[in-house]
């Protein structure tokens, strides 16, 4: 199991959670999702190794920006 932890910034509320979620939720193998706007932590777990790419380009498409934690 492979635990990943990223910033994010620009989430707001609850909705802007709701958005990540969703995003890094449709990539493949994803277990665990946990996000904060309040702290604008993102915390991910996966079966297998976590591609930081798929990840950042999820939290992007959602309209935010992130960096490895």
């Amino acid at each position: 199991m492979a635990v990943q932890q990223y910033k994010v910034t620009g989430m707001t509320c609850g909705h802007c959670e709701m958005s990540v979620r969703e995003e890094v939720g449709e990539i493949p193998g994803i277990e665990a999702i946990e996000v904060s706007a309040k702290t604008g932590d993102l915390k991910v777990t996966a079966g297998s190794a976590i591609d930081d790419a798929k990840i950042l380009a999820a939290v992007e498409e959602a309209g935010y920006s992130a960096v490895r934690a």
